[in-house]
């Protein structure tokens, strides 16, 4: 890295350019608002990504409550009711909004909004827009309105790499181009919505850029985080032929078996039906870890949407038709393979209902965040709706509270390695991951994990050489140590968190899990709260 170019100041810094990130720059009017982002606005992201839609109760025969009790029913025991609460009953109003902004959802003939069905879901509520490019869409609607705020400010393809600390509370951010050179960016508030880690595992959904950058930072600087054994994996991911080195495999969205698409292995049987009484439709760690125990006996599994969909495919989910076609498969003649791929993190920082943080100063929203709407399994299609109605919140909690920034703000520390591949000590980290963190725990290969991540972070690059590249793998190598202290000390299988050594859920674990990161190692928060959970599943 090379000398400190300077320091800028805003009012507000926002990291992150995702469905939550804009919605604190919209929503801090008349505040001026700097977005940082690592690649290009409305680029590639989890956002943009998103294909099954976002779920909401707008429908005649739906109503917050319903939506309140479908999440709190497959949030494990572990869901915030408070939280819950607020998703449910402010979503429509954070649709209305996108609507007002110009966002086109899919209509039905009368011109009522489609309203589909995702798994654990008791009505149809899922908004679509494009078929499966819901997110896409948002994104195009929520880029536009920013460029033509004058007041936002979109600095691209800049990295954050750590926090700047004062006395205590959060002054700012400290960044590095893809050249190497530093800019400190002095804020009054710094929001986090840099989304989550799934690049931490071999197979993922997630783009190349989701590499835990605002996790780590916070964690470097002393903030409580929570939850952070639970990764959602997604039953249905596409088994690219060959499969994807670094790469994310392709999604084939959850509304493909909401719309009757079965699952079937390759003797052609249909074993969902068996296992749970929702079938395709069972929350997602119980379907992925099904179709996970008969790749692990050597069968194959299908996805097999040709009598459901047939050849409505194409025009109803034109990304999965294109996925499939880029593979050389056609799902109007046979059945898609699929694989669980690591999709969506459910814990993250600690915040409170207006998305502040343990540390004075940072807010945070999106995946980066564990609100606690998600408990210990993710209902489908709340993820857009969390960062919707969560980055507004966040908004209107910064006019208030916004005060002069100290001076004299110093980044957090790091140790340096004597350098080395930083892609291939990444690749050892992902597949680690996979087999250690993945669909089924156990404590051996999870209390390994720590001295493999601090031999592999021996082998990087030092600080001072380092590149894009090199900071996402050491903030893997932190999120994958902080992820394996969270799944040891979980004994029991509660939601996403399956120990085999342990499989049966304990009503003594019926809590959420608090720690920080101390210069000795991970610590568990004794001292911060717990909050009121509401009844769930288990």
């Amino acid at each position: 890295m090379s000398g400190r170019l300077g320091r800028r100041h805003a009012d507000v810094l926002v990291v992150g350019s995702g469905v939550a990130g804009l919605s604190v720059a919209l929503g801090c009017a008349p505040r001026t608002v700097t977005v940082l982002t690592k690649a290009r606005l409305g680029g590639d992201g989890s956002s943009a990504w998103a294909q099954g839609g976002v779920a909401a109760a707008v429908g005649q025969d739906d109503s917050p409550a319903r939506h309140r009790d479908d999440t709190l029913a497959v949030g494990a025991g572990l869901g915030d009711a408070e939280r819950v609460e607020i998703l449910t009953r402010e979503g429509p109003a954070r649709i209305a909004s996108l609507i007002a902004l110009g966002a086109r959802f899919d209509r039905s003939p009368s011109g009522a909004l489609a309203l589909g069905r995702e798994a654990a879901h008791s009505r149809r509520r899922i908004l679509h827009a494009g078929g499966d490019a819901t997110g896409a869409e948002l994104m195009r609607t929520l880029v536009s309105a920013v460029e033509e705020t004058p007041r936002i400010r979109v600095v691209e393809h800049t990295m954050a790499i750590d926090l700047l600390v004062a006395d205590g509370r959060v002054v700012g951010v400290r960044t590095m181009d893809p050249e190497g050179r530093l800019v400190d960016y002095d804020a009054a508030a710094v929001v986090l919505a840099s989304g989550g880690y799934g690049q931490l595992y071999r197979w993922t959904t997630n783009p190349l850029e989701v590499t835990g950058d605002g996790l780590a930072m916070a964690a470097r600087a002393g903030a409580v985080l929570v939850d952070l054994e639970f990764m959602q994996f997604h039953p249905t991911a596409l088994a690219v032929p060959g499969g994807r080195e670094s790469g994310p495999l392709p999604l084939l969205t959850e509304a493909l078996r909401g719309e009757g698409a079965v699952l079937i292995d390759d003797r052609g049987e249909r074993f969902m039906s068996t296992i749970h009484r929702a079938a395709e439709l069972a929350p997602r760690d119980v379907v992925a870890r099904a179709i996970g125990a008969r790749l692990a006996a050597g069968r194959q599994v299908f996805l097999d949407p040709r009598q459901a969909i047939g050849d409505r495919l194409p025009e109803r989910f034109p990304s999965a038709f294109r996925a499939a076609s880029e593979a050389g498969l056609d799902p109007s003649q046979e059945p898609l393979p699929v694989v669980p791929a690591a999709h969506y993190a459910m814990g993250g920082l600690d915040v409170d209902v207006n998305g502040r943080t343990s540390l004075p100063g940072l807010w945070a929203c999106g995946e980066v965040a564990s609100t606690g709407v998600h408990g210990g399994n993710r209902l489908a299609s709340n993820s857009l709706l969390e960062g919707l109605v969560f980055g507004a919140r966040v908004a209107g909690d910064l006019g208030p509270r916004l005060m002069a920034v100290p001076a004299g703000a110093a980044g957090t520390s790091r140790r340096s390695g004597p350098g080395r591949d930083a892609p291939g000590v990444r690749s050892a980290v992902r597949d680690l991951a996979w087999e250690a963190l993945g669909l089924r725990r156990s404590a051996a290969p999870l209390a390994a994990v720590g001295p493999r991540l601090a031999e592999l972070e021996a082998e990087l690059p030092a600080l001072a050489e380092s590149s894009f590249a090199s900071l996402e793998t050491r903030n893997l190598l932190t999120v994958g140590g902080l992820v394996a202290a969270a799944a040891l000390a979980r004994r029991e299988s509660r939601g996403a968190h399956f120990r085999e050594d342990f499989p049966e859920a304990d009503s003594s674990w019926r809590r959420r899990q608090r720690w920080m990161l101390r210069r000795g190692g991970f610590e568990a928060a004794a001292a911060v709260p717990a909050r009121t959970l509401a009844r769930g599943r288990r």
